[in-house]
């Protein structure tokens, strides 16, 4: 390019000459040249991927500042420029689309370039006087994308899991077992294969699904366990060329610091960098909640269904009108969403599992999609148990004599006669019940086959319905 530049931009350069950059910008020549590469989906990086990067800028900062690899005064800016964007400024700079270059060199250099313009203003210089202070140069010492990146995917599943998804899942399980306290009492019908089954308590229900969480988070936490060991001090192939002697331990230990995560050096940095297995064991620990959510989503549906038509054994609380046609309609809206949501993180998972298997050598180039599907994974479950947890499930309450109804009616109560007059003799006065409409236990008596006394004792629903090996609801 010759000549001035123009009014409002300003002139860089990189290894491929030099290009005009909107003078208010901070990001660089590199950044506008993925721009320009990458129009492809309008997805930007998500705020927690960004602070993951920057936090690991700010750290290796530090570090090499403390070590003497760069002078005191440009750590200091690059620390405070860092500093900033982590509390919310500059965010708009971050522009890069999330379908870029292999192993995400391009996100890796817009947050370069964005630290180093902004930190040169800090020290009194002008954004693009790289000699003065460089995003590769300073910023990147002793860093490549191919060991940076997934440490940003660590640290930016780790802080997604802390800030979004334990909170909820914790949330959810302490109002399940709040609803389980409150339906304890309640008896409705079993149901397996979509049949009648013997009765059940409501609050037991409840009180399985708080389980199921449970386990899910403990999963979730043995998966992540793996996120605590970095491979940043590996560089390009992870050698450690370029960096100092106690720069690796000594980064570790800045950024658990900074993070509040037990964070460590990796034992080997180059499997650190080639693998993506702990991304797709969290990933896979994800699907497995998303799993079970999709089924307890289609058992509230189901439960709610009706009004008229339906089982309508509980009430879903209604949060907004169902139908653009029919009044006074309420649909199970907070369920349905849940589905959806666990429907993408489904996907997301096939996808990482596909771009883990698809690296080469000392590389695996889709570490961008990775990032991406796995923190908006994490994410996005946790936004939608805290919406189903907030907005649906503690405003349920329970149908208690449609309950009662259904359970007093199942003909799998028959299923109680079994030691009493054998499967047979059970059968054939469930038959009989289902052709005449007579109920099991007038048809139990008129035939004489067990006492008024027995058949009383033997069909409380109550201790029916109890759960095997706990205490008697008082």
């Amino acid at each position: 390019m010759t000549g001035s530049p123009a009014p409002d931009f300003r002139i860089e350069t990189d290894s491929m000459g030099d290009r005009q950059i909107p003078a208010h910008t901070y990001y660089g020549i590199q950044t506008l040249r993925a721009l320009e590469n990458f129009p492809i989906s309008g997805l930007k990086p998500l705020p927690t991927y960004v602070d993951a990067c920057v936090l690991i800028k700010k750290a290796t900062a530090l570090v090499n500042g403390e070590l003497g690899c760069i002078p005191q005064d440009i750590s200091a800016a690059i620390v405070e420029a860092a500093d900033e964007v982590l509390q919310g400024q500059w965010r708009d700079q971050f522009v890069v689309d999330v379908y870029q270059a292999g192993a995400g060199t391009s996100h890796h250099m817009n947050v370069n370039e964005v630290l180093a313009n902004r930190a040169l203003e800090i020290l009194g210089a002008e954004k693009g006087q790289y000699q003065r202070l460089s995003p590769n140069d300073h910023v990147n010492y002793g860093q490549s994308t191919n060991d940076v990146i997934p440490t940003a995917i660590r640290i930016g599943g780790l802080l997604a899991l802390h800030h979004s998804l334990d909170p909820a899942l914790e949330g959810a399980i302490a109002i399940l077992e709040q609803k389980a306290e409150e339906f304890q009492d309640v008896i409705k019908s079993g149901r397996t294969h979509l049949q009648d089954a013997v009765p059940v308590r409501l609050g037991e229900n409840f009180r399985a699904w708080r389980y199921i969480l449970q386990d899910h988070q403990r999963r979730i936490h043995s998966a992540a366990a793996d996120l605590y060991a970095l491979g940043l001090g590996g560089s390009a192939a992870g050698t450690g060329l370029n960096t100092h002697p106690h720069y690796a331990q000594r980064v570790a230990s800045v950024l658990a610091e900074l993070t509040g995560q037990p964070l460590t050096p990796a034992p080997h940095p180059m499997a650190a960098m080639q693998t993506m297995a702990p991304f797709v064991a969290v990933s896979g620990s994800l699907r497995n909640l998303a799993q079970d959510l999709v089924k307890i989503s289609h058992d509230l549906r189901l439960m709610d269904s009706g009004p008229k038509t339906g089982f309508k054994e509980i009430q879903l609380p209604p949060v907004q009108p169902g139908s653009s046609i029919m009044p006074g309609k309420y649909n199970p809206v907070m369920a349905e969403m849940t589905s959806m949501v666990c429907f993408q993180v489904m996907g997301y998972d096939s996808a990482i599992a596909l771009a883990a298997q698809a690296g080469q050598l000392e590389l695996n180039v889709m570490m961008p999609l990775i990032a991406y599907d796995l923190i908006h994974s994490i994410e996005i479950l946790g936004h939608t148990l805290g919406a189903l947890a907030n907005r649906c499930l503690g405003g349920i309450t329970a149908n208690r004599d449609r309950c009662l109804a259904y359970a007093e009616g199942s003909l799998a109560l028959v299923t109680a006669l079994n030691p009493h007059m054998g499967y047979l003799n059970a059968a054939a006065v469930a038959k009989e019940s289902l052709t005449t409409g007579k109920s099991l236990r007038q048809i139990v008596l008129d035939q004489g086959l067990m006492t008024p006394a027995e058949l009383a004792q033997v069909l409380d629903l109550e201790a029916m319905s109890q759960l095997q090996g706990t205490p008697p609801t008082p």
